[in-house]
């Protein structure tokens, strides 16, 4: 006797619901082998009935509300796919969980604020809330870290978790254009949206980070403890220096632990890494994901990190293990066993910076910096002064014109780092604002 088919609701049918019907109609009989059973949508529901989607959606119930959707015996598991870290999409998932039904979504915003509370009610009864979807795309991460290296103890986890950011940085890079150009580009491309606060300040890599690191480490989600910056104050200048200096600029998410107990350093900021790294290849839209463990040593995960196709193989492959009765804690443990770790304060982030000033062209400037650094224990690994080309000098080759002045420094305290700027900025030593991007060598 054939067992019935795992019948399958879908909560949006945006670019990556349309493409799990896609994969779902197009690999019908493989995910039938593997799973045991058909897999068969059976009621769908989105904000526009009339859109043409590609797919004939009378096969399908239409539900113009999703959490009656949520709630219908038609279905044994709830694909969410509206997005947002409230709201109808967090309204759905509880509908879902409350009526006996296992949960698929790419919702990251929703699981950083929301995943401890839909874990326990998942796990309460016995259902899973399944989500490889909502961090790095296709790149299979959440399972890799949940199941493939349960048998490792991870130190430190960073990766490009942003294709949007990833894309202007390269297109940056390549082409020397501004900020502002690759941002139109990316957002004339569809790479970014028409408001790209979210990609580009840093809070979608956030997000992201937040569910690895609950992950990696065994320790409930805490967004909060999260530092963020974005990548809008990156200029040309930057990433040539960059490349002078043997590094290429990324915007990481990481994550590690501190000592033996000094918590989890969570963060997100531009970065520096040494060109010769495997992330630094990582150009364009794609993400990566390094993991560092303790039996497999560092494991680099590269892939497709957005896109319809590529989020749709994610939410099917989740699909596929619940047809197949694969349900287990969905962050790797029981809820109730994950820890609450100790926030470890930026204030005592300790590693290498790249600092670029805009100082006055004239004389006792660079020393006066130096002065500064050392009285705050700073150790210089080089320092560059660029003078822009043709601007005029006097006999002693300054220009008076304000000019870059790039520090390198070995490693030193967030605080310390914070410290010196405050007094060389209020020695009059600078134009404008500091630029500090962190280093993260290998």
């Amino acid at each position: 006797m054939q067992p019935q088919p795992f019948r399958v609701g879908i909560a949006g049918l945006g670019t990556v619901g349309a493409a799990v019907l896609d994969i779902l109609a197009r690999r019908d009989n493989q995910l039938a082998d593997r799973a045991g059973r058909a897999i068969r949508v059976t009621a769908v529901s989105a904000r526009d009935r009339a859109r043409d989607r590609g797919h004939d959606l009378g096969r399908y119930r239409w539900y113009d509300d999703p959490v009656a959707l949520a709630a219908s015996s038609e279905v044994d598991c709830v694909v969410e796919l509206i997005g947002g870290e409230g709201g109808t999409a967090k309204a759905v998932v509880e509908a879902a969980l409350g009526g006996g039904k296992h949960v698929v979504t790419a919702n990251k915003a929703l699981l950083a604020r929301h995943g401890m509370a839909l874990a326990r009610t998942a796990e309460a009864a016995g259902l899973a809330l399944a989500f490889e979807a909502s961090a790095a795309g296709g790149i299979p991460v959440v399972k890799t870290l949940r199941e493939g290296l349960s048998g490792n103890s991870v130190s430190r986890l960073y990766g490009i978790l942003n294709g949007t950011c990833n894309y202007i940085l390269s297109r940056m890079e390549s082409e020397g254009c501004s900020f502002a150009e690759c941002l139109a580009a990316a957002q004339r491309l569809g790479y970014a949206e028409a408001d790209p606060t979210f990609d580009i300040e840093g809070f979608d890599t956030a997000h992201k980070l937040a569910l690895l690191t609950s992950l990696a480490f065994g320790v409930e989600i805490d967004a909060d403890a999260i530092y963020v910056e974005g990548i809008s104050t990156i200029t040309p200048l930057d990433l040539a220096m960059a490349a002078e200096l043997g590094f290429r600029i990324k915007l990481l998410g990481v994550a590690e632990r501190v000592g033996q107990d000094g918590g989890i350093e969570q963060r997100v900021h531009p970065t520096m890494v040494p060109l010769s790294s495997a992330i630094a290849q990582v150009m364009g839209v794609t993400n990566a994901v390094t993991i560092d463990a303790d039996a497999v040593g560092e494991l680099t995960l590269i892939g497709p990190g957005a896109g319809g196709r590529a989020t749709a193989s994610a939410v099917v492959a989740d699909i596929a293990d619940l047809a197949a009765g694969i349900v287990g804690p969905p962050f790797g443990r029981p809820a109730a066993r994950l820890e609450r770790a100790e926030r470890a304060p930026m204030q005592r982030h300790e590693g290498g910076y790249y600092i670029r000033l805009t100082v006055h062209d004239r004389p006792g400037v660079a020393a006066g910096v130096a002065t500064r650094m050392a009285a705050a224990n700073i150790s210089i690994e080089s320092i560059i002064q660029k003078r822009p080309p043709g601007a005029g000098r006097d006999k002693h080759g300054r220009s008076g014109e304000p000019v870059p002045l790039v520090l390198i420094t070995y490693a030193a305290t967030e605080s310390a780092i914070r410290g010196a700027l405050e007094a060389i900025a209020g020695d009059g030593l600078v134009s404008e604002p500091p630029q500090v991007i962190r280093i993260e060598r290998d």
